[in-house]
């Protein structure tokens, strides 16, 4: 029985899950977006999330700390210069995991996680959003706006016969 056992194997050894998770964060970090299967994207979240906490305060123990985890030059010089300044304000949420379908050959539940602040089209989205806020809206009441809006027409009816 596994109870209380929170932890996906995924169906590998301790080592070569440590192995996958650090090369999986590696990819992450450098192309900011990958596509594998939804239970290595799930177990992924909760490997990277913490090391992009850690990367919000630049010292040498959390490089040396992140550096532990990945094992990668780049990718450490990559997530404190890059991701760690676009996500300072974040509290965190750092990753969104998007469902893609199923795997033709073994029909996999396929998955694209990426980091949430480096998407041009939902980051676009939500300035575009904010504008259309700031637009005021209007209210329709039911038959108090259709009586309204039948003097407001009939008052422009009225004006084009006077002209």
């Amino acid at each position: 029985m596994r109870h209380g056992d929170k932890i996906n194997n995924l169906g590998r050894k301790t080592a070569h899950r440590n192995a996958l998770m650090m090369n999986l964060a590696i990819a992450l970090i450098e192309n900011k977006r990958i596509f594998t299967t939804l239970a290595k994207a799930k177990a992924l979240r909760t490997y990277v999330e913490p090391l992009i906490t850690k990367s919000k305060e630049d010292t040498t123990h959390s490089r040396r700390m992140a550096f532990s985890y990945l094992k990668n030059k780049q990718a450490v010089s990559t997530l404190f210069k890059d991701v760690a300044v676009k996500v300072a304000e974040r509290n965190g949420g750092y990753t969104r995991i998007i469902k893609t379908g199923n795997r033709l050959g073994d029909a996999a539940e396929m998955a694209m996680i990426e980091l949430v602040d480096f998407n041009e089209i939902y980051t676009g989205n939500k300035k575009a959003g904010a504008t259309a806020k700031a637009k005021p809206t209007r209210r329709r009441a039911g038959k108090k706006a259709a009586a309204k809006k039948s003097a407001d027409t009939g008052s422009v009816e009225e004006a084009k016969t006077e002209e």
